[in-house]
Order: structure tokens, then sequence, then C-alpha cells
């Protein structure tokens, strides 16, 4: 009897917070979902063609900015990304421009941009130019390390046709938001329940000396550790990070958390071990890791 008294207190306490962190973080997922889809269905192509169009510019090196940039706008996952840069690959386009585009690509999206609003304005900006620049530096490695050599390996891979292909506009755009809504619904549930489990169980003085600024080499590092296997999906993360930050988590510490998860996130890594190859993998690993260690001890001493 008393057991049972335990456990139901706990579930009151659980479901409590639960919903409270539901109602606080609700509109945030539902505005991330419905600018995504805007962009994708009315926005995507003019994206694409335009970093289609730089191919011929003499830019050089400096294409990796505008790249990262496009990256940062182009709505598709890692998956979609690829078959994209195939095409974009066999049309000439440079592969330091290319691993700057799929770098930044992969880390963010208009998608999670909108939705990481509920972080405040801070951490958004914090994630919006540490992405912007992770896939900068990307392009600049390639272009260093390789120069005109290619860097990919897109054999095998063939561009494929998109979802978004009904006449009606609007029926497109109801489409693309129903897809987002059933890839991101089951993770962003799970992402706030986790976070309800954490304000019960975990007591925030002790998260604050573990992740906070008083011991800011460690922590960042263990936050670019735990990245790598907490990563599952951008949404359910949102919840986490935002009562992570109110424990006490140091801004440094969440910039690398928001580096090393989508970067190493188990479906993104699959993809790109197919276009790497092992030796660049194992490259591409490392760079993550320093560069989320490096982002994270710059913004500590920053913000």
């Amino acid at each position: 009897m008393e057991l049972f008294t335990v456990i139901r207190r706990e579930f009151v306490y659980i479901s409590y917070y639960f919903m409270v962190q539901l109602r606080q973080i609700a509109f945030y997922w539902i505005w991330g979902m419905v600018a995504g889809s805007l962009v994708s269905v009315f926005a995507k192509d003019a994206i694409h063609n335009c970093f289609e169009k730089i191919r011929d510019k003499k830019w050089g090196v400096f294409g990796v900015i505008l790249a990262s940039l496009l990256g940062i706008a182009s709505p598709l996952c890692m998956y979609g990304t690829i078959p994209i840069a195939v095409s974009f690959s066999r049309h000439g386009m440079r592969h330091d421009w290319l691993a700057a585009f799929m770098m930044s690509s992969v880390l963010l999206n208009p998608q999670l941009l909108f939705y990481s609003t509920a972080l405040g304005g801070t951490a958004m900006s914090v994630r919006l130019v540490s992405c912007i620049l992770c896939g900068i530096f990307a392009g600049l490695a390639v272009h260093f390390a390789y120069g005109k050599k290619p860097f990919f390996h897109f054999e095998g891979f063939e561009p494929r046709a998109g979802h978004d292909t009904d006449p009606n506009l609007l029926i497109r755009f109801l489409k693309n938001l129903g897809r987002n809504v059933r890839a991101t619904a089951f993770y962003f549930l799970i992402g706030v329940l986790l976070s309800a489990l954490f304000q019960r169980y975990v007591p925030a003085d002790g998260f604050a000396e573990l992740f906070g600024k008083s011991n800011e080499g460690f922590g960042v590092l263990m936050a670019a550790t735990i990245g790598v296997p907490l990563y599952a999906c951008g949404g359910g993360t949102i919840p986490l990070l935002q009562q992570w930050l109110a424990s006490g988590m140091s801004m440094g510490s969440a910039a690398a958390f928001m580096i090393t998860g989508p970067a190493t996130k188990i479906t993104n890594l699959g993809a790109l071990k197919i276009v790497l190859g092992i030796k660049r993998f194992v490259l591409y690993i490392a760079f993550v890791m320093v560069f989320s260690l490096m982002t994270g001890l710059i913004t500590n001493l920053l913000v």
C-alpha cells in the first residue's frame, strides 16, 4: 500500500511537470513545424537554385560562406541533402563549397532554428552563429587539405524525387506539415517527458556545478560527449536544453551539445559514412569534436 502511494505521488508530480513544460514549449514546436513547412514548400527550390547559380562564380574559397548560409536555409535532412549534393557535384560544384553546405545543413534548418527560439534569444543566436561558422570551417578544412581533389564519394547515389509535388499549394503545404509532425511528435513528447523527469529527480545545484561556468572546461567536454548518444531529434532536445539552461548549464556547454548532437546523430552518421569513406569519416568526427569544444569554451568567454 505504501509503495502504491509513493508511485501515485511520483506520477502526479511528473504529470504536473510534464504539463507545465508542454504548455511552455508547445507553441514553439508548432511554430517550428509551420515555419519549416512554409520554407520547404515555397522556398526550398529557390534556395537550391541559388546555390546552383553560384557554381560558376569566381569566388574561390570565399564561396564557403554563402554555401554555409544556404545550408542553414535548406529545410532538408541529411538523407534529403545528399541527393541534392550529388546533383550539385555532377554539375561541377566545388567540394569545399559542398562540405560547407552539407555541414551547416546537418546542424540546423529553418524548422529547428524557429523552434530554438524557445531557448531565448541568446541561445538561438549562439546556435545560429556557431552552425554557420562550423559550415565555413568545414569548407575551409576541405579546401586546404584536399584542394581540387574530390572529398566526397557520391557513386551509387541518385537524386530522388521530392514529396512536395501536389499541384495545389495549400494541399502540398498541409501534406508537408503532416510529415513534419509525424516525424517529430514522438521525439518532442519524449523530450518533454525527459525534461519533467530531470526537473523532478536531478538537483539543480549539482547540475550547475557539473555543467556551469565554474567547471567550464570539463562541463563543455561532458556536454559535447553526451550530445552523441542523447541526440535523436532536434525537436526532442529543445525541452531538455531549456530545462538544463534554467538549471545552470553554461551557454558554452549548451553550444557544444548543439553542435555534436545533430552532427553525430545516428541516422546522419550512417549516411555520411557512405559518402566519406572510413578515413574521412574519422576526420569528420574529430573535426566535430574539436570544433564543438572550441565553440563551447569561446562562448563561455563571450557570453
